[in-house]
C-alpha cells in the first residue's frame, strides 16, 4: 500500500468548493479562546463542506497567523461571519429556519447516538468556550442539546475533538 500524492486526491480548488452543494450546518463557535481551536475548526468544516461559521463574543476572526497555522487556508474556503452577540445570531439563524443545537453536558440533553437529523431540515451547532462551554444566553434560545457520550475520567473533550465528532456524525447520518 502506498499512500496518495496530493494531486491524486481529487480536491476542489476554492472557487468550485464555494459552489459545490453544502451540508446543511451552520457552526457557531460561542466565545472560543484560542485562535488554534478556531483554525482547527475551520479546517474541520472545510472538510466536511458545511455552509458557514459564525464566530462570537471573544472569538478571534481572520486573517490571523495563529488561526491560519491550523486553519492552513479554510479561512479562504469557509464563509464566515462575525458577531459580538451570539443571541442575535441564534435568533437570525431561527428567522432562517435553522434548528439551534448546543453541543453541551446539559439536563434532558440527547446523546449524540441517538439523535437522527432530519434531510429536509437544516441546523446551526454551537459550541462554547473551552473552559464555561455554551453561554448561559445562548442555552435559553436553543432548540436541544446534544452530548457526546464519554467513558473515561475527564469531564469533556477538547472543542476541536467535539466539533470533529459531531460534524462526522451529522455528515454520516445525513449524506452517507
Amino acid at each position: 500500500m502506498r499512500k496518495l500524492k496530493t494531486e491524486e486526491l481529487g480536491r476542489v480548488g476554492i472557487e468550485d468548493f464555494k459552489k459545490q452543494e453544502k451540508l446543511p450546518l451552520v457552526v457557531i463557535l460561542d466565545s472560543v479562546r484560542s485562535m488554534h481551536n478556531i483554525g482547527s475548526i475551520f479546517r474541520t468544516s472545510d472538510g466536511f463542506a458545511i455552509e458557514k461559521i459564525c464566530l462570537c463574543g471573544i472569538t478571534a476572526q481572520p486573517p490571523h497567523r495563529e488561526i491560519e497555522k491550523t486553519a492552513l487556508g479554510a479561512t479562504q474556503s469557509i464563509e464566515w461571519t462575525y458577531s459580538e452577540d451570539v443571541c442575535d445570531v441564534i435568533n437570525e439563524l431561527k428567522s432562517g429556519g435553522y434548528t439551534i443545537i448546543a453541543i453541551e453536558q446539559a439536563e434532558n440533553s440527547t446523546m449524540l447516538n441517538d439523535y437522527q437529523p432530519d434531510n429536509s431540515k437544516k441546523y446551526a451547532l454551537i459550541f462554547g468556550n473551552e473552559v464555561n462551554g455554551v453561554s448561559d444566553q445562548a442555552m435559553k434560545l436553543i432548540d436541544t442539546c446534544i452530548e457526546i457520550p464519554q467513558f473515561g475520567t475527564k469531564h469533556s473533550f477538547n472543542i476541536v475533538v467535539s466539533a470533529g465528532i459531531v460534524l462526522w456524525d451529522f455528515f454520516a447520518k445525513l449524506k452517507l
